[in-house]
């Protein structure tokens, strides 16, 4: 008999592993995976590319209407489609990260991917990975992870990162990673926090294996 499918939710602040652990749990369990971030991310890089400012809530109602996004799987890598343009590459910069954070404190952002969202977990099977989505988007969810870890050690994971596609330093990460931790747990609208119900997962002396024989155990339980 095929076990039935759930929507589970992964959130956190950056840095703490969610991108490569809800990848590796969706292959896991054959499910789809949702980086919900990409989506306030292409939102920021259109904002810039339209020079809309987020203050600017006419200017943004505008660029949100003639806005199509669309996450597919190419190559076994998730790709974040623009306008059918794939900007996956693009939204990845320290910029593009600061204006997102900027962007999803916007009620009419916010808004306009609820409802993408929740499309997306219709039929189920899926691992979303985000900031809210235990919270807000998937309230009800089968399963709900908050997965965390020290300032510095999400710091260098993310300096890793940014490190091989440009110059940019520790410090400046560390920075720009305190200030947006602060902005999203502090934002009035859906802010960062742990769900409730959700299983928290400190990952800073953990490896890949571990947070996913954690998330499994967990996931396990509460399809039996």
């Amino acid at each position: 008999m095929e076990k039935k499918k759930i929507v589970i939710t992964i959130d956190g602040p950056s840095g703490a592993g969610k991108t490569t652990a809800s990848r590796m749990l969706a292959r896991r369990l054959g499910y789809k995976y949702m980086d919900t971030g990409a989506l306030y991310r292409g939102i920021a890089l259109a904002s810039k590319e339209k020079n809309s400012h987020p203050d600017d809530e006419g200017a943004m109602k505008s660029m949100l209407a003639g806005l199509t996004l669309n996450l597919v799987l190419k190559d076994n890598s998730l790709r974040l489609l623009l306008n059918e343009r794939d900007v996956s590459d693009l939204i990845r910069t320290p910029e593009i990260s600061m204006m997102a954070s900027a962007v999803s404190a916007l009620p009419l952002v916010r808004e306009y991917l609820l409802e993408v969202q929740r499309t997306m977990g219709r039929d189920k099977g899926v691992v979303f990975e985000g900031r809210d989505m235990g919270t807000v988007v998937f309230p009800e969810a089968e399963v709900k992870f908050y997965l965390d870890a020290s300032p510095e050690n999400r710091a260098m994971r993310r300096y890793r990162e940014l490190d091989s596609r440009g110059k940019i330093s520790l410090e400046q990460v560390k920075t720009e990673m305190v200030k947006r931790d602060f902005d999203d747990s502090h934002r009035k609208l859906a802010p960062l926090k742990q769900a409730e119900g959700a299983v928290r997962i400190d990952s800073s002396n953990l490896n890949l294996e571990e947070v996913l024989d954690i998330m499994l155990y967990h996931i396990e339980a509460a399809l039996c």
